[in-house]
């Protein structure tokens, strides 16, 4: 084998070898961007292997069948006689993957699941069995997680037996034998591209990042320029960016910063800056030499009168500068755009101009402008064969899905994007497709599952206000001071900041402010988003959307006071809300204004917050997005625990969290609902199963017992209806019957009105209730420590159950 610059992990993938003819077995995993040569070494690892004899495994098909890869081993080979369609393309010898036959095929239905241990000791008993043989495994990590995760549980197995496997990925699985594959040196990647000169090798070098694949490509592309050509800014004009959006491409800054210092011709001197200012988006940093290169680019482009070069600068500008209060000029730019590139016959240009009217559009809250503008960059792209535009419709056709609550079909566009940008190259797609499914899964309430995947981001990528989204995160988990603490660090930084994702970090900082700031933050985020009143709050190229900007001005007036402010923001959020479709965003717009309404208390104010609320509550139920939007405001000192058809809310002073459902938390809400008095465990758990009578004479007869227990169902069941429909006079007067029923049982049963029932059936309903009740405290501790403490000093349990205030608790609890 002789793979340039490659010595190392070649000598790496004979070691396996040897391993695997001596019995000994073992894994590699050979990771690296596209273009480092992945495919290179596996191919030559089978050469290597067959040389030796040593049979090759190559499990054809991706999974995108729906069948795991742990199914796919193990049809990879037969048998004598039998189908070789797992092998790689060179036949091998019958019988030579003996331990890999095909056994019964798993169900359709069964194809999706994750590998258990059974499956892992499936493919490590036909690994140890038979051999040698090399299995290779290319691009394992674009299967999913349940593959890497096989891989993972499988190669602990694989020191025994002939069986060596060689696996690939871009980036690192975590197991301890990988290798890396970095980026050729100059010396190198001069042997790999003969015939170029010294200075084309470092511009191919610069260009390339030195790795191979994108070099060799490079390299082809040079060799046809005229001899007079630049290499270094042909490449800086036209080698593509490995960066991901607002990452650095650091090679293709430095390819551009070396030929804006040779004396170039004034056209080609505008496209250069143009370039690099666009480039060193990524860089906060670097805001005024942005700005200053974009001005010089723009001025040379229009000295030179040429329609094609205005349009190209413009649109290089637009990116480098991204001014967040300059949608209406990024609208008249990108219609600007689109009329130079025409005449010019610049279709790439011109689709740029389309997707920035696109932008502009959504940013104005015009959303029906905006799908035509999106249609005829669509249009544009499929004429042009643009696989990058292929990438980019359906990634914002789903987030349209979602800002309109039609969850699903966002979610299967967002699958359509990963396809489709994978097959086009795109740097960021992982990040696009994560950006979506986060998105759907805010909008449907699941904050938890993205606050991780910001963290890192913000952890990977300071200055561009990641940590402002975290901590939103961190706020809608009810996590409220270390979301305090967050907005303390970050609001200097964001009020200071400008940029692509500067008006989203505003507004998510404003969702933490509303709630846990204090009024000199609020009131300094209010002064900031206002000039953006009446528009959306949109995040780079619109590929996230986060609702009318109103509708954070309205939060952070009702944090400040200004109730009456606070209601016409609201107003105008709704208005927007309902004029574009989005549901979701409507749900919460409705609910922060009944909360306004509610403190306000003025004429009408109390109606209107009532059917704000059930409105709100009803589109949410139907969208199926868990939990229900804020509530209005409880009086100080008041909590509150309310049922709904996903579990439980608990409000408690600075603690607000969802809590699931669980016989416990019924019986914590009758307690609630009846402080200082003595509720019998069977009165509790009446109606509810696994009681039964047990010796002696019943001091209720059979009928009496089983009417009582059934209308004290009933009434449970429409004090759960009551709650989860906002109706607090119905829940009342449900709570009111109920006492009276329980109260009549004390009564009628036995001296001092306490019931007099069988030993045995009194003793399980208080280890049943006491049971319920201990594991519904622990899970309020877990989530809201200072609401769980109050609780397990309030809560008396026993045959007799009893909540008695201890101090430090509310004035008085709603349920």
């Amino acid at each position: 084998m002789n793979l340039i610059g490659r010595g190392a992990e070649l000598a790496a993938v004979e070691r396996l070898l040897d391993r695997a003819v001596a019995g000994a077995g073992g894994y590699l995993v050979v990771t690296g961007p596209p273009g480092a040569g992945r495919s290179a070494l596996a191919e030559a690892a089978a050469r290597s292997a067959r040389a030796r004899g040593i049979a090759v495994v190559r499990p054809t098909g991706t999974g995108a069948d729906g069948s795991p890869l742990w199914d796919r081993l193990l049809t990879a080979g037969a048998g004598p006689g039998g189908p070789r369609t797992g092998t790689d393309r060179n036949p091998v010898p019958a019988g030579a993957h003996d331990g890999f036959t095909a056994g019964p095929q798993a169900p359709p239905a069964a194809r999706t699941r994750d590998p258990d241990p059974e499956d892992v000791d499936r493919v490590a008993r036909a690994a140890a069995a038979g051999g040698p043989r090399l299995l290779l495994l290319d691009d394992i990590d674009r299967e999913g997680e349940s593959a890497t995760a096989f891989l993972a549980r499988l190669v602990p197995h694989l020191g025994t037996g002939q069986t060596a496997l060689l696996a690939t990925a871009a980036d690192s699985l975590g197991l301890p034998h990988e290798l890396r594959l970095r980026g050729l040196r100059t010396s190198e990647l001069a042997e790999l591209t003969p015939g170029l000169s010294a200075d084309a090798v470092h511009a191919v070098w610069l260009a390339s990042a030195g790795l191979p694949g994108a070099a060799i490509a490079l390299s082809r592309d040079l060799a046809a320029l005229d001899a007079d050509e630049d290499p270094f800014v042909h490449l800086a004009l036209t080698a593509r960016s490995r960066a991901a959006f607002l990452d650095i491409d650091a090679g293709l800054v430095r390819l551009l910063e070396a030929a804006a210092e040779r004396p170039l011709p004034p056209a080609t001197r505008a496209r250069v800056l143009a370039r690099l200012a666009r480039e060193l988006l990524g860089d906060p940093s670097a805001g005024d030499r942005r700005r200053d290169l974009a001005d010089e680019a723009l001025a040379l482009a229009r000295t030179s009168g040429s329609p094609g070069l205005i349009a190209e600068v413009l649109d290089s500008r637009l990116h480098a500068l991204w001014d967040p209060a300059a949608a209406h000029e990024r609208l008249a730019t990108a219609s600007e755009i689109v009329a130079l590139a025409r005449p010019a016959g610049d279709a790439v240009t011109e689709r740029r101009g389309l997707f920035w009217r696109f932008t502009a559009l959504v940013e104005l809250g015009d959303l029906r402008a905006a799908e035509a503008a999106l249609t005829a960059y669509a249009r544009a792209g499929e004429l042009s064969g643009d696989a990058e535009a292929a990438a980019v419709v359906p990634a914002r056709q789903s987030m349209l899905a979602a800002v309109r609550g039609r969850f699903d079909v966002a979610a299967a566009l967002a699958d359509v994007v990963a396809l489709r940008g994978r097959q086009a190259g795109l740097a960021d797609t992982d990040r696009l497709v994560g950006g979506l499914h986060g998105s759907i899964a805010t909008l449907r309430g699941d904050w938890a599952s993205v606050l991780a995947p910001w963290q890192a981001l913000a952890r990977r990528m300071p200055g561009h206000f990641f940590e402002a989204t975290a901590a939103r995160a961190l706020a809608e988990c009810a996590r409220g001071v270390e979301a305090g603490l967050e907005l303390e660090r970050l609001l200097p930084v964001v009020l200071a900041g400008s940029g692509p994702r500067w008006l989203g970090a505003a507004a998510d900082l404003a969702v933490v402010a509303s709630r846990f700031g204090e009024p000199e933050s609020a009131q300094a985020l209010y002064d900031a988003l206002l000039p953006y009143s009446g528009q959306l709050v949109v995040w780079g190229g619109a590929n996230t959307v986060t609702g009318p900007v109103d509708h954070y001005l309205g939060l952070l007036a009702t944090r400040l006071g200004s109730l009456d402010d606070a209601v016409t923001r609201l107003d105008r959020a709704a208005a927007l809300d309902q004029r574009i479709g989005a549901l979701p965003w409507l749900t919460h717009t409705l609910a922060a204004r009944a909360r306004a309404l509610t403190a306000r208390n003025t004429g009408q104010d109390k109606a209107r917050a009532e059917e704000d609320l059930e409105r709100a509550r009803s589109t949410a139920r139907r969208l199926g997005m868990t939990g229900l939007p804020d509530e209005p405001a409880l009086p100080a000192g008041e909590w509150r625990l309310a049922q709904d058809e996903a579990g439980w809310q608990l409000d408690a002073g600075p603690e607000k969290v969802r809590l699931p459902a669980g016989r416990g938390m019924g019986y914590l809400r009758t307690l609630l609902a009846a402080p200082g008095q003595e509720i019998a465990a069977l009165d509790l758990v009446a109606g509810g199963s696994g009681l039964r009578a047990s010796g002696g004479d019943p001091l209720l007869d059979d009928t009496a017992r089983s009417s009582y227990r059934r209308r004290l169902s009933r009434l449970d069941d429409l004090l759960d209806a009551a709650d989860r429909d906002g109706d607090v006079e119905q829940a009342a007067a449900v709570q009111r019957e109920r006492n009276a029923l329980v109260t009549e049982l004390r009564r009628a049963s036995g001296l001092g009105g306490r019931p007099r029932m069988p030993s045995g059936e009194a003793e399980r309903a208080r280890v049943n209730a006491t049971r319920a009740l201990g594991t519904a405290v622990r899970r309020i501790e877990a989530a809201a420590p200072l609401a769980g403490a109050h609780l397990r000093a309030s809560l008396r349990t026993g045959r007799y159950l009893r909540y008695q205030p201890a101090p430090g608790g509310p004035t008085r609890w709603r349920v």
